[in-house]
């Protein structure tokens, strides 16, 4: 009886043991995935649109403009103010919205990120400029942003400055006047410089290490739900518009998004799809700053465009898979503070 009992303990140590401890988790098939993503996402290449043109002069002189707080009404703001491009920052001031040069006044909608910027098929939340030049421009009239009176105040501001002249001279040879017109070109030629290189990128070049398993694994999910349904290409956005509530009512009923500009009543509540690159480091999120993290992007996403709410262990793998999306240099930065 004794040996019976001695034999059954032992069997059941051993199945615990083996159960426990003897059998690995299933390897992420990583090259199956990377196939997969190479269907719907590019890498970002090497150069933005326009960029040809643009000599280093130009270049200069827009970084400088870029920085410069005379473009605005209090002299107190630049366009650096709410896409900052300070070191760790990610092309955004982190703000739900942000406020502008007149006291008392503040914005209607999350500044988006600067970085890749031009890379997008249209500019602004609802599309409204063309191209970075046509956005450049738009905040510095802008009441609710830098303030200034019409384009001849701007040029009256920057020609005193004479820095300014001679530099205008240099960037635009054959033109070389300080313009409105030479004045968006610039900054435009300048956020043509901001293209960031991240671990996917990598990935997508066929690198099957460039993504940990976790990441590896938040992709298939991304993928899978159906994200990349509005999130494709090189930017993972920025090329189309949808529906903000497609399949459940967003919260904020009072921005008619795309209606506004359009006056097209099929088109209320539409809004650029952003692009997620870089995402981990602009919270907060939508149109509106109204999600605060990543996760809670995430959720309301997969609930209210999905209709297919993730499970929380799948919203922490594709948020893990979005930090893989992150500038090489920025994560370094970040890391370190």
């Amino acid at each position: 009886m004794k040996k019976s009992i001695a034999l059954l303990v032992l069997l059941t140590l051993s199945v615990v043991y083996f159960s426990g401890c003897g059998e690995s988790a299933p390897e992420v098939n990583k090259m199956a995935i990377m196939e997969s993503a190479k269907r719907v996402f590019a890498q970002l290449p090497k150069s933005m649109p326009g960029s040809e043109n643009d000599i280093p002069e130009k270049i200069e002189l827009g970084k400088k403009l870029f920085f410069e707080t005379k473009l605005s009404k209090t002299n107190t703001q630049s366009c650096n103010t709410c896409h900052s491009i300070d070191p760790g920052k990610a092309g955004v001031d982190n703000l739900a919205t942000s406020p502008g040069a007149k006291t008392g006044t503040i914005g209607t909608r999350n500044s988006p990120t600067v970085l890749n910027a031009g890379f997008q098929f249209a500019q602004f939340w609802d599309g409204r400029a063309k191209d970075l030049k046509e956005q450049a421009l738009g905040p510095i009239l802008n009441p609710l942003e830098m303030g200034m009176d019409n384009p001849k105040e701007v040029e009256n501001k920057l020609a005193s400055v004479p820095e300014y002249k001679e530099m205008f001279a240099k960037a635009f040879p054959d033109n070389p006047k300080i313009s409105w017109d030479n004045l968006g070109e610039a900054i435009a030629a300048f956020e043509r410089t901001l293209i960031t290189s991240d671990r996917f990128d990598n990935f997508l070049a066929g690198n099957p290490k460039a993504l940990s398993d976790e990441e590896a694994l938040g992709l298939e999910i991304f993928i899978n739900k159906g994200c990349t349904t509005c999130h494709t290409g090189s930017l993972l956005g920025g090329n189309m518009y949808q529906k903000m509530g497609l399949y459940k009512p967003y919260v904020d009923t009072e921005d008619l998004g795309r209606y506004a500009i359009t006056k097209n009543e099929a088109e209320k509540y539409f809004f650029k799809v952003p692009t997620l690159r870089n995402v981990e480091l602009t919270a907060p999120y939508f149109h509106d700053g109204l999600a605060k993290t990543l996760e809670d992007a995430v959720t309301q996403m997969s609930d209210m465009q999905l209709a297919t709410p993730l499970t929380p262990e799948e919203i922490k793998k594709v948020v893990t898979f979005l930090g893989s999306l992150t500038d090489k240099e920025l994560a370094k930065a970040n890391r370190s503070k």
